[in-house]
């Protein structure tokens, strides 16, 4: 993978139907706890992605920026096609979206308006 100030080589590149294949989705945070067994600071989160896809559950790294209760009603952008993956006690079926601040500790994604759960990036 490049670095954002390395534009992609050639061979890096990928196809729009590769990256189709990448189901991105908007949810609605609707339960976020400390997750003090997580090797590094983390929280346990629950990502609402609608009705089709329904809740999802996440550790995620956010918590120099944000405190639980800020998180809860946020809408964010989450890779909802991995496998689940255990991380200590939690299994996490989704992998929510940020950028790297100047630091490296994690800003979330999502859209800038309310848009209704379970939309698909395009």
């Amino acid at each position: 993978m490049s670095d954002s100030a390395t534009p992609p080589a050639a061979q890096d590149r990928i196809t729009y139907d590769e990256f189709a294949r990448v189901d991105i989705r908007v949810g609605t945070i609707v339960a976020a706890e400390p997750f003090p067994e997580a090797r590094r600071p983390a929280y346990r989160l629950q990502v609402d992605f609608g009705p089709a896809i329904g809740v999802r559950k996440s550790s995620a790294q956010l918590t120099v920026h944000y405190r639980p209760e800020e998180l809860v009603g946020r809408q964010v952008a989450g890779v909802v096609n991995f496998p689940p993956r255990q991380i200590g006690p939690v299994r996490s079926e989704v992998l929510v979206l940020g950028f790297p601040d100047a630091d490296g500790a994690v800003v979330l994604i999502g859209p800038d308006q309310p848009v209704p759960n379970g939309g698909r990036l395009f």
